[in-house]
């Protein structure tokens, strides 16, 4: 007993100093493979919303405190700390103030060869949803699918920036950091992920891997699921776009009181089904009966950047 005991007092010392293993190797091999893994995917759902390409690449893996995740200097910095089922900080992604100036730069179409100038004061909220937007192209990839899946919680918290930033205190413990490169012909920044070792190696470690005949069951039953989903029933709403009002309008409406459309309402009917806009129809009539006509997929995208045109 007293050997075994030993042996847990040692696990845990070289757990709080090193790491969830003593092997560091064995950490940053698993950190590097999910980075890489990811990275032609985390390319390309973030350029897909931008205006012009920006190149990614795996600059940096290495073992690293989580504490340190926090940036020394929280100017112009934002910060998004997700959690999982195992972890309240299963995952953080960092942005400095010169990377989000980079990636407000190509979000709205700025001139890709100049240089973006760093953000050098509290991000403005159109440049904490611009990091939101980055944060979430990565996070939805590396989350994964199946077994292996880290089980990331969405939708994500809002980015921290400012006085939010500067209050945020991470726990320490042993963690791994990946810094990804951005870079377009005028400018360069870094998109830092950490992770705690721990929940690495618990998906992504050796011990994850699915035995042959485990993965083709998986897939068997991913496949009969899949099947069961799509026969399952939802609820259809078609939602007409009204103008906007303050709350003091809102308040005065009465029973019987008639609310004007707007001009081309009729042709922003939007689909809903369980709270999510799949559509954009057109609002008409056939026979007796009331009907939406499809016109074409709901972009969240272009709603996203068409708000912040007319804010």
């Amino acid at each position: 007993m007293a050997d075994a005991a030993r042996q847990d007092a040692s696990r845990r010392i070289v757990e709080s100093l090193v790491g969830a293993t003593g092997h560091p190797d064995h950490v940053v091999a698993a950190a590097r493979a999910c980075a890489l893994r990811a990275l032609e995917a985390v390319a390309d759902s973030l350029n897909d919303k931008l205006a012009f390409p920006v190149a990614l690449e795996v600059e940096t893996v290495e073992v690293r405190r989580l504490a340190e995740a926090k940036p020394a200097d929280a100017t112009g910095a934002a910060m998004m700390v997700a959690g999982a089922a195992n972890a309240k900080d299963a995952l953080i992604l960092v942005l400095d103030g010169a990377t989000l100036s980079l990636l407000v730069n190509a979000f709205f179409g700025g001139d890709a060869d100049q240089a973006a100038q760093p953000i050098a004061r509290e991000p403005s909220p159109i440049e904490a949803d611009v990091a939101a937007l980055a944060f979430d192209s990565l996070a939805r990839v590396i989350n994964g699918e199946g077994p292996r899946a880290f089980g990331l919680r969405f939708p994500l918290p809002a980015p921290l920036t400012g006085k939010a930033l500067d209050k945020q205190v991470l726990r320490d413990g042993p963690g791994v950091r990946v810094v990804f490169s951005l870079a377009t012909p005028g400018a360069r920044g870094q998109l830092e992920m950490w992770m705690p070792q721990r929940v690495l190696l618990e998906s992504r470690g050796d011990n994850a891997q699915p035995a042959p005949g485990d993965e083709k069951a998986g897939r068997r039953w991913r496949e009969r699921f899949n099947e069961e989903v799509m026969r399952s029933k939802v609820g259809l709403e078609a939602r007409v776009p009204l103008d906007t009002m303050t709350l003091g309008q809102v308040a005065e409406l009465a029973v019987g009181q008639v609310i004007p459309l707007p001009e081309g309402a009729q042709g922003e009917t939007r689909l809903v089904a369980r709270g999510n806009t799949v559509f954009v129809c057109e609002f008409g009539k056939l026979g007796q009966n009331y009907t939406v006509r499809i016109r074409h997929p709901f972009d969240a995208g272009k709603e996203f950047i068409e708000g912040l045109m007319s804010a």
